[in-house]
């Protein structure tokens, strides 16, 4: 390694952890969405069938911001998109507290709407952590980045376990409170990431955004990453609503979903490691069939165990997939195209993924829970192809 390299490293090595950290802060602010999003819309939706529109909302959040935060990054730097979505987050906390006393569905609709702001944001620490990274770091910054999330899935269902009936009969209104803390203490912590900003004049560089898109490599990264993203979404939305459903407690609830998401992020210690080893197409495609071993899973019954393992199974898949569907994206751009190519990508994720939130409240209300999984197979198997079809292509290395 030359010593610019190992320089580089070291400077990726301190923003990964600091990303590592602000992961875990904001994956707590999305991990209370996700653990009371659908329950609490159940108690304020007009209609049962819009129970989990709230979290679908949040997606929109999501999709809403990629495109705009990758503007106020190439415009103002890295530092300042993380600043604004942090401050976004403390505003999803503060309408989710008023919602929550008002019984307004609208105002926690427009909570969960920052809330997806906050999470656009936070999915960019990813591909930031690789900013300074070298070629052979690049894999490990984005998995470091992502271990964060192991102490969201913590520190998300312990906080809602915690204050859920602190101010009672407000049910999760002191959650919401304790998440605008949260989005403080995280906006602190994003101050101190290191990168240097580049001028607009070189962003502008490279080549077209739309030769860029039409590789075969970014086609099938961002076909992985949607299907990755909108089947856990689908099946994690779902996933608290259908055990009260069936009958289980909140708690039970609480649990799947803190294990779930340390089962998102606890394999980023290593996943770097296994993409650098077998590459991104090998990952992804474990990633893949573990997210359709979570379907059988939940077929075979309802008790809490089959969640819990089902939801774990989608953790790990998420992870793979995603992961390397992210370090495959970071493959088909140069330095001076990425922060354009990662919006673009993640606005296709979180568009897309959308539209599977939205179905999963419409899907659970008036076809079960089984047809929920049913659905995870065609997709994974859509995923699949275009990975098949992407390595028998051959790719053109990238401009320097």
């Amino acid at each position: 390694m030359t010593a610019v390299a190992a320089t580089d490293d070291r400077l990726a090595r301190r923003n990964a952890l600091i990303l590592a950290a602000a992961t875990a802060l904001a994956g707590a602010n999305a991990t209370v969405i996700f653990a009371t999003g659908a329950i609490l819309g159940s108690m304020l939706a007009p209609n049962p069938a819009l129970a989990t529109l709230p979290v679908s909302v949040f997606v929109v959040g999501m999709a809403t911001a990629t495109l705009p935060v990758g503007l106020i990054a190439r415009r103002f730097g890295r530092k300042a998109a993380f600043q604004f979505g942090t401050l976004c987050g403390a505003m999803a906390g503060a309408f989710g507290c008023l919602a929550t006393m008002s019984s307004s569905f609208a105002l926690f609709c427009v909570a969960t709407f920052f809330g997806g702001l906050y999470a656009a944001v936070a999915q960019s620490y990813r591909f930031a952590a690789a900013d300074t990274a070298s070629e052979g770091f690049k894999a490990k910054a984005i998995s470091w980045t992502l271990t964060g999330g192991v102490l969201a899935g913590f520190l998300g269902p312990q906080l809602v376990q915690h204050t859920m009936g602190m101010w009672a009969p407000y049910t999760f209104a002191f959650t919401y409170l304790s998440q605008a803390a949260v989005a403080i203490v995280a906006l602190v912590v994003v101050s101190q990431v290191d990168i240097p900003h580049r001028a607009a004049t070189v962003q502008r560089a490279g080549r077209p955004l739309a030769q860029i898109v039409a590789q075969p490599a970014f086609i099938a990264a961002a076909a992985c990453g949607v299907v990755s993203y909108m089947l856990m979404n689908l099946v994690m939305t779902s996933a608290p609503l259908a055990m009260k459903l069936c009958g289980h407690d909140i708690s039970d609830s609480n649990l799947a979903i803190q294990w779930h998401v340390v089962a998102m992020y606890g394999p980023g210690f290593f996943t770097g490691t296994l993409i650098n080893r077998f590459g991104a197409p090998r990952v992804i495609v474990a990633g893949l069939l573990l997210t359709g071993l979570c379907g059988v899973v939940d077929l075979m019954g309802t008790g809490v165990w089959y969640f819990w393992i089902g939801l774990v199974l989608l953790g790990i898949g998420w992870n793979f997939g995603f992961i390397g569907a992210s370090a495959l994206v970071a493959q088909t751009a140069a330095p001076a195209e990425r922060t354009r190519v990662q919006s673009v990508n993640d606005f296709l994720v979180f568009g897309t993924m959308a539209v599977g939130s939205f179905s999963s409240g419409q899907i659970l209300t008036y076809y079960g829970w089984d047809m929920v999984n049913y659905v995870v197979f065609p997709f994974v198997f859509v995923a699949l192809l275009a990975l098949i079809w992407f390595a028998s292509r051959k790719t053109d290395p990238l401009p320097v």
